[in-house]
């Protein structure tokens, strides 16, 4: 990661314009990248929906994974290297972790420079916590708002720039031009391409003033976040609908492993929308369960030790209550949606989908509780409970999207990504790149807990070096082409804008876009839930048809002429129905089951066939079609990219979980009655538990991070 104050020289076009770059979204992945741009002295307007210090970003609460190991545990860059693939199932590309891994300690030694407020060991050094499914104590933190303070601290480097005035060839202040300009409250809506379909610039749209607008730039970088809050009951920032992702998707940018959808897998389902519950929690020391007797209806507190059941202690030995993060949570949907055995309402007197997620063991450590303050704080706000006196009812949520916008990258003969490297981060659009949560490389199946924040922070630091190759290398500037192209531009989304808030205003029968997005959520969480059959997914396919046909008659209820929400909305439904057309086409793909994409009759992975990152671009008629490969253009390179996933630095191993020892409640209803369940009597369980105990298990992966 660079580092200091900006010493380089400004590049001016032909005309004698400052040549800008475009970083849209303000999180932490837009905001690196903008700072590692300008410590380049490249200057950067940065675009965001809200303030800087407001974005998602702030949701990732856990930690950030770095193989610090203060304790001398034995942690490394390798051991967090493996940790990775096999959480992700073997499905991300090896180079890039491989990078990130490595990277990862001189990342958080930079945050910590920065001020991010880590806990710190007696020592003095930045403490570490082991999150669910990671074979270390490896997650540096700042209580349970690790996302906010990290964050901040970029966003107050990011200040600092917005002060420094550009500098020319000849070393002189360029009046009116800082380093960093921020255009908060704005809207991507489109790119702007010139006649090769390389990218110029971007159209966006003022959420205050509606006013739209064209700017040319060298490169334009997507930071926007990922698409979680597409689905319905998501606990993800109302800001991740993916849109700016599906726009230029429709423009041509090839999108990837669309059918990971990660599934937290302890939310607090109160009010409109499920309220994340850290995997901090868990990491120190919550515990998972439910009464023994699925009717028992008596408060948690006056439930004895020996009458509840830590399901997941019981399952899975060898990781309790850490167990991955997708284990958790479909062990938790076949309790209480299958089994029927979630805690029973004293009310109604049936069983309600949640578990108890009880932290009132650790009320005796405070130190704990002050880790926790985050999750203690959104619980009695929420919730009205206390964590230290009872435990909180719980039940999975969407929380994050692994799929995203195809990324490139350039790596050397070790196997390392190239630094520098205009390949690193770029789209199939030549001009347009793409970093964080709204890129897919990573993470592969499932995310392990812990790597969100640092997949952002590492992204940052190949995207930045990228677009300075990139913008260095271009034969000619944005900043020289007639401004007639831009302004067609502008003019085209003003008259779409014009249209949409028009249209239907003296139907009778007309639809309303919020209805229509709901029911368009509904429709894939139906179809892409925890489970997905080929029935389900083709009746999802049908919904989202029919939205999208319903979509020509949408009215806005809104009309007004400044800060207009339902206007904007309605213009980004055909953005939202194409991105649920490729989640659906792409997991209708995938016929076999791996990390979060759970297949019900296919429940194997299957690595002869799909060790493949499933690769989607938009066709004549704007339909997902899924391709074996994608080419695009670089700095005169054309370059050939097969959806094969490149597995070079090492060969992919099952990933083993310790075996249930006893196969659902029916064991433990036989111990209730008196009887040997085979779990406790030589079964297939008690065989498992000892292998698991043998073997050393292998890790894998959970996560509640937001980026």
């Amino acid at each position: 990661m660079s580092t200091g104050r900006s010493t380089s020289k400004v590049l001016r076009s032909a005309g004698g314009k400052v040549r800008r770059v475009a970083v849209v979204g303000g999180g932490v992945a837009g905001s690196m990248t903008a700072l590692e741009l300008v410590r380049a002295g490249v200057p950067v307007d940065l675009f965001s929906l809200l303030p800087a210090r407001r974005s998602p970003s702030v949701s990732a609460h856990a930690g950030i994974n770095a193989a610090l190991d203060p304790e001398g545990e034995g942690d490394s860059p390798r051991a967090h290297f493996e940790d990775t693939l096999r959480a992700g199932e073997y499905l991300a590309n090896q180079p890039l972790v491989f990078g990130m891994t490595e990277a990862a300690p001189s990342i958080v030694h930079s945050f910590d420079r920065m001020g991010v407020p880590f806990h710190r060991t007696g020592e003095g050094r930045a403490a570490v916590r082991r999150l669910s499914g990671v074979s270390f104590a490896r997650a540096a933190f700042a209580g349970a708002t690790t996302g906010q303070q990290v964050l901040y601290a970029l966003d107050q480097q990011l200040r600092r720039f917005e002060a420094e005035p550009c500098v020319d060839a000849r070393g002189m202040e360029i009046p009116g031009e800082p380093l960093v300009r921020k255009l908060e409250h704005w809207d991507f809506l489109s790119l702007v391409r010139d006649d090769a379909g390389v990218c110029i610039g971007l159209v966006a749209q003022d959420l205050r003033s509606m006013a739209i607008k064209a700017y040319s730039y060298d490169a334009v970088v997507l930071a926007t976040g990922g698409f979680a809050s597409l689905f319905a009951t998501s606990a993800a920032s109302v800001l991740s609908t993916g849109t700016a992702a599906a726009a230029v998707y429709r423009q041509g940018a090839a999108f990837a492993n669309a059918e990971f959808v990660e599934l937290h897998a302890t939310a607090l389902h109160t009010g409109t929308r499920p309220k994340i519950i850290s995997e901090a929690a868990r990491a120190e020391g919550a515990r998972l369960w439910v009464p023994r007797d699925p009717k028992d209806v008596r408060a948690p507190r006056d439930i004895p030790e020996r009458e509840r059941d830590y399901f997941l202690e019981r399952l899975y030995p060898q990781w309790d209550n850490l167990v991955a993060g997708d284990v958790a949570a479909r062990a938790i949907h076949r309790l209480c949606v299958v089994e029927g055995a979630g805690v029973c309402n004293a009310q109604t007197r049936k069983n309600e989908n949640a578990v108890y997620l009880d932290l009132t063991q650790v009320a005796s450590a405070p130190e704990r509780l002050e880790r926790l303050r985050g999750v203690t704080d959104i619980a009695a706000r929420f919730a009205g409970v206390s964590l230290q006196e009872a435990p909180l009812k719980v039940f999975p949520a969407i929380g994050a999207t692994l799929g995203g916008l195809w990324v490139d990258y350039e790596a050397d003969t070790s196997g390392r990504p190239v630094p520098g490297s205009p390949r690193n981060h770029a789209t199939t659009i030549p001009g347009l790149y793409a970093v964080g949560e709204v890129a897919y490389p990573y993470h592969g199946a499932h995310r392990l807990a812990g790597n969100g924040l640092l997949a952002c922070a590492y992204g940052a630091t190949l995207c930045g070096p990228a677009v300075v190759a990139y913008r260095s290398a271009l034969a000619q500037s944005a900043y020289d082409l007639p401004r007639s192209i831009f302004d067609k531009a502008a003019k085209l989304r003003t008259d779409e804008y014009n249209e949409v808030l028009g249209a239907n205003q003296d139907a009778k029968e007309a639809e309303n876009p919020h209805v229509l997005a709901d029911e368009l959520g509904t429709a894939l969480v139906a179809g892409c839930g925890v489970t997905r059959e080929d029935e389900a997914l083709d009746a999802a396919a049908s919904a989202i048809e029919g939205i999208a046909e319903r979509c020509g008659r949408v009215k806005v209820p809104d009309t007004s002429a400044r800060s207009n929400q339902s206007a904007p909305l309605a213009r980004r439904l055909g953005d939202l129905v194409a991105l649920a057309r490729v989640v659906v086409a792409s997991a209708r793909h995938r016929t076999e089951s791996r990390g979060t994409h759970h297949r019900a009759k296919a429940e194997e992975r299957d690595d002869r066939s799909w060790l493949v990152s499933t690769l989607a671009i938009a066709n004549e008629k704007g339909a997902p079609k899924i391709v074996e490969a994608v080419e695009y253009a670089c700095v005169g390179t054309n370059v050939h990219a097969t959806s094969a996933v490149d597995t070079r630095l090492a060969p992919p191993r099952a990933r083993e979980i310790d075996r249930p020892h006893a196969l659902g409640r029916v064991a433990l209803t036989g111990q209730r009655e008196g009887k040997e369940s085979k779990g406790e009597k030589g079964g297939k369980g008690a065989k498992s538990e000892k292998a698991g105990k043998e073997r050393g298990g292998e890790r894998t992966s959970g996560e509640d991070e937001q980026v």
